[in-house]
């Protein structure tokens, strides 16, 4: 039995015999608003995985440096050990969540520029927004490190926007993590891009195919997750 090294909110990471790798389990929890709500959905872990691993080989296809090495099971993940830089770093297209709240603009407004936001990756201070100086002075980021993810998560939203289009998808914002191998310090996009990390939306009725079917009760999560799989997989 490999040990198991952490237990997050959707996944379970453990050690394996090489101590550069790791696997990933994707579990069928779905949380919301900090862990106030919760719950248990068979089949998401498959789901998750799944979208996961079709995201990841278009994004290595691109030249985008990810942890992301196999997929094993129809829920598990090999990956990269990578030592993660403590910044969520959300990409925003289009006005949706906590940003409509913040400046009171109506859902799906565009500011006609692509919005890059950090946080600090704190469970306990509820994950506080952060600016380049707050990184920069708890040094949890240099400013090498902060110009390389700003980079490459530009350029992770230039690919995932044409993916998506391609699915008929609206790709209203994401959030990614990076981390830096263990084996010789590259930064490389860590952790996972699937729904429930991402805002999507049909591009012609808005239908939501991510997580906020869950958060805000309006449909069931696991037929989102098949309908959004079903796209991606047509995309060739």
């Amino acid at each position: 039995m490999s040990q198991l090294l952490y237990e997050g909110k959707a996944k379970k990471m453990y050690a394996t015999d090489d101590p550069n790798v790791l696997r990933v389990e994707y579990k069928n929890d779905a949380t919301a608003f900090n862990g106030k709500k919760k719950a248990v959905f068979p089949g998401k872990g498959k789901l998750n995985n799944a979208i996961c691993t079709k995201v990841f080989h278009v994004l290595m296809k691109d030249g985008i440096p990810t942890h992301f090495i196999d997929k094993i099971s129809e829920t598990e993940q090999l990956v990269k050990a990578v030592s993660i830089i403590p910044i969520e770093c959300v990409v925003r297209n289009v006005v949706a969540g906590s940003l409509a709240k913040r400046f009171n603009l109506e859902e799906g407004t565009s500011f006609g520029r692509t919005i890059i936001e950090f946080y600090y990756k704190s469970d306990a201070l509820g994950d506080p927004m952060i600016n380049d100086d707050h990184a920069l002075a708890l040094k949890i980021a240099t400013e090498e490190d902060l110009a390389e993810i700003r980079r490459l998560a530009l350029k992770v939203n230039g690919i995932l926007q044409k993916l998506f289009d391609e699915a008929g998808i609206l790709l209203v914002d994401f959030k990614i993590e990076f981390g830096k191998l263990k084996s010789d310090g590259k930064i490389v996009l860590a952790d996972e891009i699937s729904p429930d990390s991402c805002r999507l939306w049909d591009k012609k009725t808005h239908e939501k195919l991510d997580k906020d079917v869950f958060r805000r009760n309006i449909a069931d999560l696991p037929e989102t997750y098949e309908k959004l799989l079903g796209r991606l997989e047509a995309v060739k």
